[in-house]
This record gives C-alpha cells, structure tokens and sequence, in this order.
C-alpha cells in the first residue's frame, strides 16, 4: 500500500464517524459502487485522477450515484474520490472496506465471530470453496449462494458482508477475502484478531479466559479465531499481527528432536 492510499485511507474512514444515519442499506449501496468501479475502468480512472479538482470528481459521484443511493453512500464516495490514491485499484479496495467497516457500525451483532464461521465452513469444503472462487459463474449468483447457506445462521451484517465479497474475488481466495473482512470489522469495533489454534475445542470459559488473558497483555480488546488442528497435539498456537506464541506440544516436541540430532 503506497503513502497516498494509506493516508487516504485514513481519511475515508475518519468520515464514516462524520457521517450520521449509516446503515446496512447503505454498506449494501458501496458494496455496489466497489462493483460498478471494478467493473468500469473508465469512471474508477476518472475519480482518481489527481489532475481533476475535487469538485469535478464530486460531481462525477453525484451524476454517476446520486439518483439511486442513499445520502449518505453519496457522501462518503465523494470524501473516497476527494483523496490521493496510489493507483485506481486501492481506490475500489477502499470503497469496499469502507462498506464492511458501515456493516460493522450498523449491526451491532457478532459480525466477527458469524464471519469465522463462514470462514471455518469454507475452509472444510473444499468444493464450495473452489464453487465460490471459479471465475465462472455470474458473481451476483456466488453471493446469493452464499447468503442462502448464511439464512438464520448468521446476522443481517455477516451476511451481507460475506454475500458481497465472494462476488468480487480479485484473484484471491474466498478465504483470504473472509480473513480481510474480520480483521477489518475488529478494526473498526477497536479490536485485534487472534487466531488459535487448538487439538480439540475450547469451552467457553476457556475462550472467555483466553480472550480476557490477550486482551490484557495487548492492552485492546481481543477477538478469538478458534481454529481446531490435531497436527499441535495438544497447547496452543496464537497468531497475533506479526507476533506469534506457540505452546504446542508439537513445536516442544520439535525442539528436542533438534537438540538431540544436534
């Protein structure tokens, strides 16, 4: 990510604070304008070129979206398109996590954990995985798969975060996508994401203690990515960012193996 996009970026998010009245309708309105862009190079150019003035991007968000959308999708277009961006394509990114960090405002539901479903059930069927990335197939059909699987399973939030990124892949994997959007959600809520991995399930109390022990040691609440992997015997592997801690009996073992052929 260049300096440009990164700070602007940080812009467009700053707005959605700004921005009252935000609501799953609208997260649903910039999912679809980061479709329209991706899929028209022309008008995603035209709204990052820096030799334009701002008011005449402004205009070009209003002409393009201003009849269908909400007010307030409007706005936080043009505030994306008034911003210097390293290249087109983290233009339409933006666009699209600006829209997850909205679903993350305007449902107040589990979004992260109902995501790491998803993301668990996918990631165990490899066929529904491999349906969902192909690039054949209509993407508006991929999303509505996807939200008929979600329906009664998982909030209106998840859902529809889930449903509208399978729908633009970007040559990334359905996995890769889901992992993008819940480290997005914990962003906006404040939060981190830890993945853990475990040889059996977790019961609550032992989540609630683990989430409580990181949220303490990082200083900022900590959202649990239980993941269930025999291959660490038995311990636990956290990931979190680019710090690791893994007490598995697997890496102990590992380690003796290595000091004994040493």
């Amino acid at each position: 990510m260049g300096s440009a996009t990164t700070q602007a970026l940080a812009a467009t998010t700053a707005a959605i604070a700004q921005t009252p009245g935000l609501t799953l309708d609208v997260s649903g309105e910039l999912f679809v304008a980061a479709r329209a862009l991706a899929d028209s190079p022309h008008l995603s150019g035209a709204l990052t070129d820096n030799a334009a003035s701002q008011q005449s991007r402004d205009r070009v968000v209003t002409q393009v979206f201003g009849s269908t959308f909400a007010p307030q999708t409007v706005a936080l277009l043009q505030v994306a398109a008034e911003q210097r961006w390293s290249s087109a394509d983290d233009f339409v990114d933006a666009v699209e996590e600006i829209a997850i960090r909205v679903a993350a405002v305007s449902d107040t539901g589990d979004i992260e954990n109902e995501l790491f479903g998803v993301l668990h059930a996918i990631a165990g069927n490899p066929e529904l995985e491999l349906a969902l990335g192909s690039r054949l197939g209509e993407a508006s059909a991929k999303g509505a798969l996807v939200d008929r699987l979600l329906e009664g399973r998982a909030g209106a939030g998840a859902r529809l975060v889930a449903s509208a990124i399978v729908q633009r892949p970007r040559e990334r994997r359905v996995r890769q996508l889901l992992e993008r959007a819940i480290r997005i959600v914990s962003s906006q809520r404040g939060r981190v994401v830890a993945s853990v991995r475990t040889a059996t399930t977790l019961n609550d109390q032992q989540r609630s203690r683990l989430a409580e022990t990181l949220s303490s040691r990082y200083g900022t609440p900590v959202s649990l990515n239980l993941i269930v992997d025999p291959a660490v015997v038995g311990g636990l592997r956290i990931e979190i960012g680019d710090d690791v801690i893994d007490a598995t009996v697997a890496s102990r073992l590992s380690d003796l193996r290595q000091r004994l052929a040493g």
